[in-house]
């Protein structure tokens, strides 16, 4: 598999490394800098090009720009006959979405978590213990020193970039459980206009509820997430040291398979890069453009209800399809 990336920012390392263990050629960079462009294509053996020019030979391009790109630049490769596999948030909203949806072609969601080893065996845990009743999951963090996170005009805060992988498990952990409502506070710091805390609460229409905790104020990284049934307890921490427990004993790990940074696997980007690898080789996609549409309605949803306090907001979402996660919690927005 020869592979492109568009984009040349700090989530284009990870998945330069991923590459090199999975013996990945890359073989084409783009950037809106040249000299970004520049920089990245030599660290990584490839051509420094234009985004016109993608997918300059390669097979796949990972889309690794801002959101509010992903649809031109994913609509671009699949124009130009690419497999595509396109970073979180899938968009900057939901008519974007709707148009990589309609667009057809094989897209994989660069969901890394649901391909994470510690993530699958959960799930398969989970399994075990009988239908869920809760799901917590939390995601808390120092606010990101690099990119423009706080720019509102990149879709979001908190909930939209770090969320969304929590919103993503969530769903994933909930099967064919459908999501129907959303309660979500979101709150800003005062030198910030988007969202750095967030909790939201998902209703299910088996009964089934998941409170998901978010933020970039906490000094340290913690990411975990708990399974509740009527039988049992499945806990799994991801950041900072992985673990599985199943009704409070610890569960042996999953071994790690490479020869690579050990939370570059454990946090699924290994396995997705070789999940790319199955879906240019003709497989289909498991985690595909109509997922990364759920995970954003829902989104969506949840900036809808923040803007009013105790407001549930109904799934499918039916509010405005053109606006951004941001825009639709901010109280500036107009008709």
């Amino acid at each position: 598999m020869k592979l492109a990336f568009a984009g040349a920012g700090t989530i284009s390392v990870v998945h330069a490394i991923a590459a090199a263990a999975t013996e990945t050629k890359i073989c084409a960079v783009a950037s809106r800098t040249p000299e970004r462009s520049a920089e990245r294509a030599s660290q990584v053996g490839a051509e420094s090009v234009t985004y016109d020019a993608l997918p300059a030979g390669a097979d796949a391009v990972v889309v690794c720009t801002p959101p509010d790109r992903h649809a031109a630049d994913t609509l671009h490769a699949l124009r130009a006959g690419a497999v595509v596999m396109v970073e979180k948030p899938l968009a900057a909203t939901l008519e974007e979405a709707d148009r990589l949806v309609e667009a057809g072609g094989q897209v994989l969601y660069a969901e890394n978590l649901a391909f994470s080893p510690l993530v699958v065996a959960a799930n398969q845990l989970v399994a075990q213990i009988g239908a869920p009743r809760f799901i917590e999951i939390r995601q808390l963090s120092p606010r990101p020193t690099w990119g423009a996170f706080l720019d509102p005009a990149r879709g979001g805060g908190v909930l939209f970039d770090l969320g969304s992988h929590a919103i993503a498990l969530a769903l994933l952990l909930a099967g064919s459980d459908p999501a129907i409502g959303v309660h979500a506070t979101l709150e800003h710091a005062a030198d910030s206009e988007v969202d750095d805390t967030a909790e939201v609460f998902i209703d299910f229409a088996s009964g089934l509820r998941a409170r998901i905790e978010t933020n970039w104020t906490n000094p340290d990284a913690i990411w975990d997430l708990q399974v509740s049934s009527d039988t049992g307890v499945v806990r799994t921490e991801l950041v900072p040291q992985p673990g599985i427990e199943l009704n409070g004993e610890p569960v042996v790990l999953p071994a790690l398979t490479r020869d690579t940074d050990p939370h570059i696997e454990q946090l699924g980007y290994i396995d997705q890069m070789l999940t790319l690898r199955d879906v240019v080789n003709g497989a289909p996609s498991p985690i595909d453009a109509r997922f990364g549409r759920r995970v954003l309605e829902v989104i969506s949803a949840a900036y809808a209800a923040a803007r009013t306090p105790g407001a549930t907001v109904a799934l499918p979402f039916t509010g405005l399809r053109n606006r951004t996660p941001h825009q639709l919690w901010s109280d500036t927005v107009g008709p």
